[in-house]
């Protein structure tokens, strides 16, 4: 434990060190990557994607201890002991901070299949990151905007189909897909903005859960309805690094996801929109009242990180 260290220099040697884990496990994906690409069979394609699937963890894993031995964070997690890498699952997260990835990486490593976000499709000429999220199946989203629909009308629904087709492989190998329903980090100014009608949280954008749900609604139709709390109020990635961040509440609801709307038309029916958009309203009440209990302290119901009872500790 290297807690003693000065809060700057802890974070910078962390900074360090990940990018060094990085550029070390880096060509170890870039070699599998290719061979996913040139290999022409798919059952070698998906050992491939096996291999690339635990760097990833490998890498999280080693981020994870890296934590460990400079900081001195008092996690409790709740509801995170029945979880199964072998089940597939949603996630949606309030977003305090660019902490917040990190810190669930952190409690849900080797718990669940790894996390992967929808993309939009041009961040795939990302040097070197996208060929990482395109070696990792990270699905690229291709949608349409109403003028470009309203211009070319057989355009209408293709962006389902396409990212159902794309997400096919995920019937192989089981999949967390995390999008954060916020859409963007909680700030005073942006809830004043919004006029938000939550005291913790900013107004939810269903569309995007919307459409993994219509696109990989065979597949996913568990939710992991996760809400993070700080309870002293410090936050941000810069903070996460330096172990400023003293203790994190990490709450977890497992909700199965009403049947009517796994393969929903959102953008075309507009009963089941609003229906869906009524039923996330719902969540995020819950959610707001919940954060208010998280920080008023409440009961903990958690455990601490090594004394879970499920013994599958990241």
């Amino acid at each position: 434990m290297l807690d003693f260290l000065p809060a700057p220099l802890k974070g910078t040697l962390a900074a360090v060190l990940i990018l060094l884990n990085t550029l070390i496990l880096f060509p170890v994906l870039l070699l599998f990557a290719v061979l996913k690409l040139v290999l022409p069979l798919t059952p070698a394609r998906r050992a491939c994607t096996l291999v690339l699937n635990q760097i990833a963890y490998l890498w999280i894993g080693f981020n994870n201890l890296l934590m460990d031995l400079l900081h001195k964070v008092e996690w409790d997690v709740r509801g995170a002991a029945n979880l199964s890498p072998r089940h597939w699952y949603f996630i949606t997260c309030n977003h305090q901070s660019w902490a917040d990835i990190p810190a669930i990486q952190y409690v849900l490593n080797s718990r669940v299949p790894l996390l992967k976000f929808f993309l939009k499709k041009e961040l795939i000429w990302v040097p070197f990151l996208g060929v990482a999220w395109w070696a990792l199946d990270f699905p690229f989203m291709h949608r349409h905007t109403k003028e470009q629909i309203a211009r070319r009308p057989e355009l209408k629904g293709t962006d389902v189909a396409v990212t159902r087709a794309a997400c096919e492989k995920f019937r192989f190998t089981p999949v967390t897909v995390f999008n954060f329903m916020e859409g963007t980090r909680f700030t005073p100014a942006k809830h004043q903005a919004q006029n938000s009608p939550y005291r913790h949280l900013l107004k939810p954008r269903a569309g995007g859960t919307a459409f993994v749900f219509g696109a990989m609604g065979e597949m996913i139709h568990t939710m992991l309805d996760v809400t993070i709390v700080y309870p002293d109020g410090r936050a941000g990635f810069w903070n996460y690094l330096c172990g400023r961040i003293r203790r994190i509440i990490i709450d977890i609801r497992v909700r199965e996801v009403p049947a009517r709307f796994l393969g929903m038309d959102y953008e075309n029916d507009r009963a089941m929109r609003a229906d869906f958009q009524r039923w996330v309203s719902e969540l995020w009440a819950e959610k707001d009242e919940r954060i208010d209990a998280l920080r008023g302290g409440g009961s903990k119901a958690g455990v601490k990180m090594g004394s879970d009872p499920s013994g599958s500790d990241p």
